[in-house]
């Protein structure tokens, strides 16, 4: 990994990773995506996009799909977790520029099964968050 981006919308966050802030996030998820990968330097051929929410996203995920874009290049290539497709998610330069308003989900991808991962999760309020990562509730707390 070269460069990472995080791109904010409706809430500031602290993060250690170079941020950026998509005003128009309000338009739509392809929007903040176009936000990152317009952030990216020239030279980047592809990007890698994995949600901030997915936190059983596995590694191994990753690697996948970047194997899966580099013996066979794509567009782009997303993981699938028993036929749903999710992420992670390649897209190659040549596609930044066709991701719509509402997201890549549009675009069609080459799609690499991850069955034996397990999805990456969806974390969308305290109430989703897997207790291994709430300190809060830690015993030792």
């Amino acid at each position: 990994m070269d460069d990472l981006v995080v791109v904010l919308g409706a809430h500031a966050l602290e993060t250690s990773g170079r941020a950026v802030q998509c005003r128009d996030w309000r338009r739509g998820p392809g929007v903040s995506l176009r936000c990152g990968l317009a952030a990216l330097p020239p030279e980047a051929k592809a990007a890698v996009v994995v949600l901030g929410d997915g936190p059983d996203l596995a590694p191994e995920a990753i690697d996948r799909v970047i194997e899966r874009w580099r013996a066979e290049p794509a567009p782009v290539v997303a993981a699938t977790y028993h036929g749903t497709r999710l992420h992670p998610v390649l897209i190659a330069r040549e596609a930044w520029p066709l991701v719509p308003d509402d997201g890549g989900r549009r675009l069609d991808a080459v799609l690499v099964p991850c069955d034996d991962l397990g999805p990456p999760g969806d974390v969308d309020s305290a109430d989703d968050v897997p207790d291994r990562l709430k300190p809060w509730s830690s015993p030792n707390l």
